[in-house]
């Protein structure tokens, strides 16, 4: 078993535009440890959603190849890859993503349904996270009477419902105000030291990444170790 938990190898991704040909990852590379916080910074447009993307699983790469905990997602068919990714893998977005039609509890617990989890598998994490996320008193709202923040909380703990191994997040303060962005650094920092999370994030926020155990940089679809 490798020493890695993430590994990308010379991902490769490119969109034709008019008659060029436009490379959003140009052979980037990344190895992450178990239990290690990375961040990637760079530009707009530098291409490092893109790659965040495709090293979760939502993304096929043109070449290249993603490893998640020694499985090679582009060997998985598009129903083992779900199945993974709803268990191993954690996803939080810039706009939360929430399902407006259900309460905050019902938003969380949605991973667990996909994955056919018995309420016991997940009922003591659930009391954790919910705990440590300050939720105790929003669960039974609509995301529409919820906060920024207490959206972001929602999301943070829908992605974290079924422990998964790695959690991938997208701009996760973009549409937050300072103070809301500094809780959910704190909200990340805390559910890490919790369950011993490896996070990798994409953000342009530097309060973000000075607490990262190590900064990487995109520029050009190409990562670079700061």
């Amino acid at each position: 078993m490798s020493e890695y938990i993430l590994e990308a190898v010379d991902v490769i991704k490119h969109y034709k535009q008019y008659d060029q040909v436009v490379y959003a990852c140009n052979r980037a590379k990344l190895k992450v440890r178990d239990g290690e916080f990375v961040a990637i910074v760079g530009s707009s447009g530098s291409g490092k959603s893109t790659f965040l993307h495709i090293c979760a699983g939502l993304m096929s790469p043109n070449d290249g190849k993603v490893m998640v905990r020694g499985t090679d997602l582009a060997k998985l068919n598009p129903d083992a890859l779900a199945r993974f990714r709803g268990n191993h893998i954690g996803i939080v977005f810039q706009n939360h993503n929430l399902i407006p039609q259900l309460t905050a509890l019902e938003n969380i617990l949605v991973p667990t349904v996909m994955c056919g989890r018995r309420d016991h598998t997940y009922e003591e994490h659930l009391k954790k996270l919910v705990d440590a996320l300050g939720l105790e008193k929003r669960l039974h709202h609509l995301p529409s009477e919820l906060s920024g923040g207490q959206q972001q909380r929602v999301a943070l703990a829908r992605a974290l419902i079924n422990r998964p191994q790695v959690l991938f997040a997208d701009e996760p303060t973009g549409n937050l105000d300072r103070q809301n962005s500094e809780e959910v650094l704190r909200l990340f920092t805390e559910t890490k030291k919790l369950l011993g999370q490896t996070l990798v994030v994409v953000t342009h926020d530097m309060t973000i990444a000075d607490s990262a155990d190590r900064v990487v940089e995109m520029r050009d679809g190409v990562l670079y170790e700061k």
